[in-house]
């Protein structure tokens, strides 16, 4: 195991300088204001801390071969949440080719999503929102396995969590989440299946938040969520004390961790300082459904999703309070179902829960809630989130100090209760202020300890300037060996938040819809109401003001070529591709009236928008199908009102 002391040796990267000066001004600067936002209270041990020596930043040439030749696939899949974009992109992983972008809660012209009559359905009410904030994509379970069914992920900004089809790559769910702001955290339970999807709320509102205690902060509070992974209906809420962040549920199926700040119900930044601690709530599933069963629960306003009250001051034994220090952040089950660790943020130290304990903790076996801490070793300055390796060794990143720590579970648990054991095996510099971390399959019990991903926030240096705004950095970094290595450096847009990495054969995707597919059966149903056959009918069907086309696409013709609305019809073009080759997707673009979509090979797609401009409107195929291609178009007549 290498030192744990620092020295100034400049840590040699190739192909770049690290202006160690800058890095150690700019980890000082970040600490002392960390310092004086935290006034009175401190910051748990940050005088007495130095930087620790640098590691090997960078592959010599000896890593493994990350080119993945033409023709030949990945080995996993990756998934990184979009940030601000709101949607999901996929990358083989190790080439980091970007492969697909899966629209989830943005609008998207290449695929017409939320623009289709069938994303509208999909995404309800909220379509009305052109933006979304994905946090954190995860992938369903079974047995503790990633079984590749479903992706599900967070929008933030619109407190809305989504399902993904991974067999054909598409959204297919969305629920906007009542009584509650700003879903942050999002965990899946891992045994026996995902039967339930966990999601944190982050911010506290009033209850019912319908105006009457606007400035009453004590009447504030957020919730713990479970979705049903099936149906995509909120099953129950907890109600619980402060402001809850990152979560991960255990390998049993009984219990589920979140951090938790502002344990001071405060509204403001200094208010949200005062305590000397903070919390990390543990949620008891059996006694939540329980307590449900037995009915003892509340509605809040317009909602009649049972709220179970799991504040400390509650009585019905559904959660726990754990102390620890101020702020926490990241909380990551290890792969070994042994620990829920959360990240300490202000404080260098990760706290281990040891969910072995869990069961005295709630039958009121233990004399503190404290007793369930299994070790608090000290890793570095701003612990965020952490991942493993399946060989009993934990990787942390640390914000300030631009790293990626790399320590071994057992002898910190060691090292705590008194042995004379050093669990710091390595630190590596990344560029720079890392936020989420993952390693392939590590959120699994497969975990296979070969590539990890450092997903950090600044990019200064490592590109070519492109203004202001920068790009994001996530490297790849070897850790299949003794000592961690970064080998590959990928620019990306919009803060992704956080990523998931499973092996290929554990997805198996169509490469042609099914007639049957329930994505487009409402739009089925509605051609069966016209009395139309969407395989073999061209037919446009008058209503009034509402016009229906009906057309199928074999390339590089569109069944309708031609077809009259008077100004100011509502239109709805319904098109099925009727070939059969994969690959061989169609579009539909109508010139000047904000609609376009995909049809895939197969797929049936709707779309409806308002004729209001009296005129020749050539629609085309906006998807390179064939060698006529630009011959593939139709035009709207619009007869003036």
């Amino acid at each position: 195991m290498s030192d744990q002391h620092h020295d100034d040796k400049p840590t040699e990267v190739p192909g770049a300088t690290v202006n160690q000066g800058r890095r150690r001004f700019l980890a000082g600067s970040a600490m002392v204001g960390a310092a004086g936002v935290a006034g009175a209270t401190g910051v748990a041990g940050v005088g007495a801390l130095t930087r620790s020596q640098p590691a090997q930043a960078a592959s010599n040439g000896n890593g493994p071969d990350i080119h993945v030749a033409p023709g030949e696939l990945d080995e996993y899949y990756g998934f990184w949440s979009g940030g601000h974009s709101g949607e999901v992109r996929v990358y083989g992983v190790p080439s980091m080719r970007e492969i697909m972008r899966i629209p989830v809660f943005n609008h998207c012209s290449a695929s017409g999503w939320g623009m289709t009559n069938e994303s509208k359905r999909v995404l309800g009410d909220s379509h009305r929102f052109t933006n979304g904030d994905a946090h954190h994509p995860h992938i369903s379970y079974t047995d503790g396995s990633h079984d590749g069914r479903y992706l599900f992920i967070n929008d933030k900004a619109n407190t809305r969590v989504a399902r993904v089809r991974l067999d054909v790559f598409k959204t297919d769910k969305v629920v906007t989440l009542p009584n509650v702001q700003a879903i942050h955290g999002l965990r899946l339970q891992k045994v026996p299946r995902t039967n339930y999807v966990f999601c944190n709320a982050e911010y506290m509102i009033p209850q019912p938040n319908d105006g009457r205690d606007l400035n009453d902060p004590s009447k504030y509070y957020t919730m713990w969520n479970a979705i049903d992974a099936d149906t995509m209906e909120v099953k129950w809420q907890v109600i619980v004390d402060g402001n809850l962040d990152n979560m991960d549920a255990d390998y049993t199926g009984k219990y589920a961790a979140a951090t938790c700040y502002n344990s001071e119900g405060a509204v403001d930044l200094a208010g949200k300082m005062r305590a000397d601690r903070d919390w990390v709530v543990v949620f008891n599933i059996e006694n939540i459904e329980k307590a449900v069963a037995d009915g003892n629960f509340t509605t809040i306003g317009d909602s009649d999703v049972p709220v179970v009250d799991g504040r400390k001051s509650a009585d019905l034994n559904v959660t726990r309070y754990v102390p620890v220090p101020k702020n926490p952040h990241g909380l990551n089950t290890s792969t070994d179902g042994k620990y829920f660790i959360a990240a300490g943020k202000l404080s260098p130290t990760v706290t281990m829960i040891e969910i072995a304990k869990l069961d005295d903790l709630f039958a009121g076996n233990l004399s503190d809630e404290r007793d369930v801490v299994a070790a608090e070793p000290e890793i570095g300055l701003g612990p965020l989130h952490t991942t493993y390796d399946g060989r009993g060794n934990a990787y942390t990143t640390v914000f300030i100090d631009s790293q990626i720590v790399k320590w071994n579970m057992d002898a910190a648990v060691r090292n705590y209760n008194g042995e004379d054991v050093d669990y710091i095996i390595q630190k590596l510099d990344v560029h720079y202020q890392p936020g989420h971390n993952h390693a392939t399959l590590s959120e699994s019990k497969d975990a296979d300890g070969k590539y990890l991903f450092s997903l950090n926030k600044f990019s200064k240096d490592r590109y070519l300037p492109v203004g202001p705004l920068h790009p994001e950095n996530d490297q790849m970094i070897d850790i299949s060996g003794d000592e961690m290595k970064v080998i590959h450096d990928t620019p990306t847009f919009a803060e992704p938040h956080d990523a998931v990495i499973i092996r290929r054969d554990q997805i198996s995707t169509k490469q042609i819809w099914e007639r049957d597919d329930p994505f487009f059966a409402e739009t089925v149903a509605m051609a069966k109401e016209d009395g139309i056959n969407l395989e073999t009918d061209n037919q446009v069907i008058r209503d009034g003001n509402k016009v229906r086309v009906y057309m199928t696409s074999v390339a590089p013709n569109f069944g309708v070529t031609e077809f009259t609305v008077k100004q100011g019809d509502e239109v709805t073009v319904t098109i099925t591709n009727m070939d059969k080759v994969e690959d061989l997707t169609h579009g539909f673009c109508m010139v000047g009236h904000g609609v376009s979509m995909e049809i895939s090979p197969q797929q049936t797609a709707s779309i409806t928008f308002t004729a209001d401009k009296p005129g020749v409107h050539w629609y085309y195929c906006n998807w390179f199908c064939h060698a006529l291609h630009m011959e593939m178009t139709g035009r709207m007549l619009v007869e003036p009102a």
